[in-house]
């Protein structure tokens, strides 16, 4: 993943998340595969938006 991809998965998270600020596992998981992102850095990423991951089922988040 280049720093160009940044921008775009903050503003894909953000849209995701909503005003509720919270996202599943399975589309954290989904994100990160269309975006071509590491699961990791979308997790990171998420902590540092105050994004709130739920729902998951192997315990990446």
């Amino acid at each position: 993943m280049s720093d160009s991809n940044i921008p775009h998965l903050i503003e894909t998270l953000k849209a995701k998340a909503g005003d509720d600020k919270r996202i599943s596992c399975a589309v954290a998981f989904k994100v990160a595969h269309d975006l071509d992102v590491p699961v990791g850095k979308v997790g990171s990423t998420c902590n540092e938006l105050g994004i709130k991951l739920f729902g998951c089922q192997l315990g990446c988040f």
